[in-house]
This record gives C-alpha cells, structure tokens and sequence, in this order.
C-alpha cells in the first residue's frame, strides 16, 4: 500500500478567515504585506501583523493538508487493510492538533490587529496627498541611501542604493514633513545615511489606490473559491 507523506509541506501562503480584516487594517493586500515586510519597508506595528498573518497562513497550511490526507485514507484510493486504521486514527489527532494551533494564531493576529482598528477608527489616516513621485523617492530611499555634498559643486543630493539621484529640494522637503531622516554624526562629503521614518514607512501602506474593496469575510473553514485566489 503506498505511504502519503506525514508533514505539510512548506509552499505558497494559504487564505485565512483574517485575510479581509487585516486588508482592511492595513489598506492593501496581504501580498504586498509580505512583500513590504520582506523588504524590510514596514513599521515595527505592521510587521508585527505580517508575521502574526504568516504564522496563521503556516497553520492553516498544515490544516488543510491534514484533511485532505484523511480524505484521501478514507476514499477508495487506498485498500481497507487492517494497517489502513492506525494511520487514520494518527491522521485525525494530527488534524485535531493543526486545529487547535490555527485557533491560536487567529487569536495572536487577532491581538496585534486590535490596536490597529482602533486607531483608524479614532483618526484619519496621514499623509494620504502624496504624490506617486514622492512615493517612489520614498520606496527608493527604504532600500538604502546617503546624503552627499559635492567638494567642488557643493551640490547636495540623496544616491540611493538603487542609483537613483534625489535633488535637495525634494529630501528637504520630504524631511521637513518627517517622513525621513539622516545621521548626521558623518560628515556630507562622506555621506550621511538616509532613513526613512515610522511616518515614512507608514506612508508607503496608506495609499488610496492601495485600499482594498469593501467584501463580505470569508466563512471559517470555507474552502476559498477562485474567486478568491490571489
């Protein structure tokens, strides 16, 4: 009798029963969520979000796989031998188990995404009026950038890691507003490190164009249609 494998394997994230609600906190898809968090471009309240969503996306992975493998022992795709039952009953407390920690994990996301709701309940979201140009300054600062002054020229400008050049006029402009800052313990001439601020970062995932549609949460346990695949 052939052996189905005994482990979930590690693959693509899985739908959650949380996928709506975290969009919603957030404002964009929790594709980019991981993609951001990845990159490193999120603030500490956020990331701690995308890693409660991968945590839960793991055990509902391994959720799925269980019932499908118990599916599979209890069709006719294998003979009903007397070893075919302990399997089975393996099978089932391993599912029971993978219940009980996605359980869990809604609840850790649950309690990292309350903050979250609350303070866009209580206020409107900041800096919504960016610019795509100042968004994509910003995104390219995330990825590493210096301050520099010219010797000859005096000229300063922002080099960020990606080989885009950013005029004074716009970084003054983009740290007057407090979504960057520079550690100006280095001198200009050396290159002074530009970071972006929580304020930055958060600008990054506030976006209008970002927000996610408005649709009815999935039901817990529903097995997601393509409408709903990503």
């Amino acid at each position: 009798m052939p052996v189905p494998r005994s482990a979930p394997p590690s693959v693509r994230k899985a739908l959650t029963s949380l996928d709506h609600r975290v969009e919603l906190a957030i404002g964009f898809t929790v594709d980019r969520l991981w993609r951001d968090h990845d990159r490193g471009l999120l603030d500490e309240q956020t990331a701690r979000i995308a890693a409660a969503h991968r945590s839960l996306s793991d055990a509902e992975r391994s959720v799925t796989f269980y019932r499908v493998l118990l599916h599979r022992l209890s069709s006719d795709e294998y003979p009903m031998e007397p070893a075919l039952f302990p399997r089975i009953e393996r099978t089932v407390e391993q599912l029971k188990e993978a219940v009980l920690i996605r359980g869990a994990r809604e609840t850790d996301l649950s309690d990292v995404l309350e903050p979250v709701e609350a303070t866009s309940a209580r206020s409107p979201a900041g800096h919504t009026d960016l610019k795509a140009r100042d968004l994509a300054m910003l995104l390219a600062i995330g990825q590493g950038a210096k301050l520099h002054e010219h010797l000859l020229t005096q000229r300063v400008s922002v080099v960020t890691a990606s080989g885009t050049r950013i005029g004074q006029h716009d970084f003054s402009r983009l740290e007057t507003s407090g979504l960057v800052q520079r550690d100006t313990t280095h001198p200009l001439h050396a290159g002074q490190p530009v970071t972006l601020t929580d304020a930055g970062r958060a600008a990054l995932t506030i976006r209008p164009s970002s927000r996610v549609a408005s649709r009815p949460a999935p039901r817990p346990g529903a097995w997601p249609g393509a409408a709903h695949t990503r």
